[in-house]
């Protein structure tokens, strides 16, 4: 129905433009929805935008548009011009009621679209090192780049879920250093270090303890997981790898036994790449030095206080960076590039980075050399989110990755179940900061948890109908089903929001918000719950026929709508709560 007014305003404005002997292209206009429901069902700002170009005070034209948008075709019920020039639009009660049927005809359809232009869009997300569990941020992460990947693919794109993870450098070095101390330790080899040295990196380190070496790196990984890994390798090995190097067997068995526990975390939210890529495969397959030679090419490394140098400054950046440490060991900066050169030549429309803030900084310097070496940077985005916090009993929990101190996504699952988990993920925009509750995502007070009451919603739909066919009342089909007995205003206001769904589907999927989704499912759950108040009887099942059918069909289309919005956060559309 919006796209059907918006013909009938767009050929609106074209009449007033030829009248006036203005044969330019018609400027674009648009058609919002109120936040005050007395203000109608629409709100056209045509006038204002015509203002200019036909030298016309916008009340005027708004007067003139309406008298224009005034055919006989039974859309628009009234209008009025509003403020200083918007026209305000009341549809036919009779065209809402067509929306049932068509909610119904679509069912898992509905809300989904086809693109004028089928895109390739690869989303990058996660991609978190192998180097312990998933944290509260890459939990967020997680469901925040899946939740937009479902959104692009319901509009109709064609999308690869990619995983990118550093699996060499100086992190993977500290963790085989840091399992096989371990590895030591427990076949007395080597001593733990004191608890006071791991409490501040300035806290005196010694060297040995009880006349043992003390091997664990000072900035190592402190888990129990690395003493789980090292106990492993124990019990395979004996004492027979007291000599290997810690690169080697060390390292890759913690490599494998982490990265399996990732997938399997991100298994428990339903989420599944398409790609994994590693960062050691462009060392091995000469990408990285293959890029440092095209930026050289281009005039932009330079050697300086024997580092190799990216002249950033060159590219409009605050600052040049070092991309070879003196070491000789690169910096997270040239791999980075190297990645997004290689995501560049595999043919991709569009290349969403999905990021926490703290790599924020990094996206400038990776986009401007992309560009340098030749890519349209416009083909790069970044969706950026703020940091996770935990607070329980109105604490703030405090957490240390580096000490293994943190509550990890697998404990909140474990807690609150995936599909809370999700829901409380991405219920707020990306580039705020998240603050989970835990004590509220524990809650299965329905009217209280917003996951809870989203699902119950759902549920409820389905409680309708299972009651219908105890007492043996047909549900209707989408052909058949007759909504002109929905009169009450609350089934209006149901409807016109239903109708919402497919505009903010697609303005979800081009923001990349899916926040939006799930303050639409809360809109739709906060308009069914008090509805069903008075009971299924009362407000459903009615001595009515007719009645009772057209809201039975409003059911099912309200089921059909918070299903589909459920689908496109992987949160489960559960029957019975």
């Amino acid at each position: 129905m919006k796209e059907r007014l918006l013909e009938k305003v767009e050929s609106a404005v074209a009449k007033l433009l030829a009248e006036a002997g203005d044969s330019g292209a018609a400027p674009a206009v648009s058609l919002e929805v109120p936040r005050q429901a007395e203000h109608g069902d629409f709100a056209c700002n045509a006038a204002l935008v015509l203002a200019k170009r036909l030298k016309q005070p916008p009340r005027q034209i708004a007067e003139r548009l309406m008298e224009a948008l005034a055919s006989g075709d039974g859309l628009i019920e009234r209008m009025e011009v509003a403020g200083p020039g918007f026209v305000n639009v009341w549809l036919a009660e009779a065209r809402w009621h067509d929306l049932l049927t068509r909610i119904l005809a679509a069912g898992p359809e509905y809300g989904r679209a086809t693109p004028e232009t089928k895109r390739s869009i690869q989303v990058e997300f996660v991609s978190a090192n192998p180097t312990g569990p998933l944290t509260l941020g890459h939990g967020r992460q997680a469901v925040l780049g899946d939740c937009i990947a479902r959104l692009l693919e319901a509009v109709g794109h064609d999308v690869t879920r990619e995983y990118y993870f550093n699996n060499g450098g100086r992190q993977m070095r500290v963790l085989g250093e840091s399992v096989k101390a371990r590895y030591l330790e427990a076949l007395g080899r080597a001593a733990p270090p004191r608890a006071q040295s791991l409490a501040s990196p300035d806290a005196e380190w010694p060297e040995q303890i009880d006349g043992l070496p003390v091997v664990f790196p000072k900035d190592g990984y402190q888990g129990e997981y690395i003493a789980e890994i090292a106990a492993s390798l124990c019990e395979r090995f004996g004492d027979t790898k007291v000599d290997e190097s810690a690169e080697g067997l060390f390292r890759e068995a913690a490599e494998t036994k982490i990265f399996g526990e990732i997938q399997e975390t991100l298994k428990r939210l339903d989420i599944a790449f398409d790609v994994y890529t590693n960062e050691k495969s462009f060392y091995d397959d000469g990408k990285i030095e293959e890029t440092i030679a095209a930026l050289r090419e281009r005039g932009l490394v330079y050697e300086q206080d024997e580092a190799v140098w990216l002249k950033a400054t060159e590219l409009g950046l605050d600052r040049d960076r070092v991309i070879v440490k003196r070491t000789g060991e690169p910096t997270y900066l040239l791999p980075d590039i190297a990645y997004h050169r290689d995501k560049i030549r595999r043919g991709f429309d569009c290349i969403i980075d999905v990021q926490g803030a703290d790599h924020i900084e990094q996206f400038p310097f990776v986009r401007d050399s992309i560009a340098a070496l030749g890519a349209d940077p416009s083909r790069i985005e970044l969706v950026m989110h703020q940091f996770v916090t935990l607070t329980q009993g109105g604490t703030q929990v405090k957490q240390s990755t580096r000490r293994a101190t943190y509550v990890t996504v697998d404990d909140l699952i474990a807690d609150v179940g995936a599909d809370v988990f999700r829901f409380f993920m991405v219920q707020r925009r990306a580039e705020g900061h998240l603050d989970f509750d835990l004590d509220l995502a524990k809650d299965t007070d329905w009217k209280k948890n917003p996951a809870y009451y989203v699902q119950y919603a759902h549920a409820r739909t389905c409680g309708v109908e299972r009651k219908a066919g105890e007492q043996g009342i047909a549900l209707p089909e989408a052909a058949s089903v007759d909504a002109s007995p929905l009169v009450l205003s609350e089934e209006l206001a149901l409807l016109k929001k239903l109708a919402e769904f497919p505009d903010v589907v697609s303005d979800a999927a081009a923001a990349r918000e899916p926040h939006h989704i799930a303050y639409f499912l809360r809109e739709v759950a906060g308009l069914w719950n008090p509805y069903l108040q008075d009971g299924v009887h009362h407000r459903i099942l009615s001595d009515d026929p007719a009645l009772t059918s057209a809201r039975l069909g409003m059911a099912a289309a309200v089921r059909t709508v918070l299903a589909n919005g459920l689908q496109l956060l992987g949160i489960t559309a559960v029957e019975q709560m």
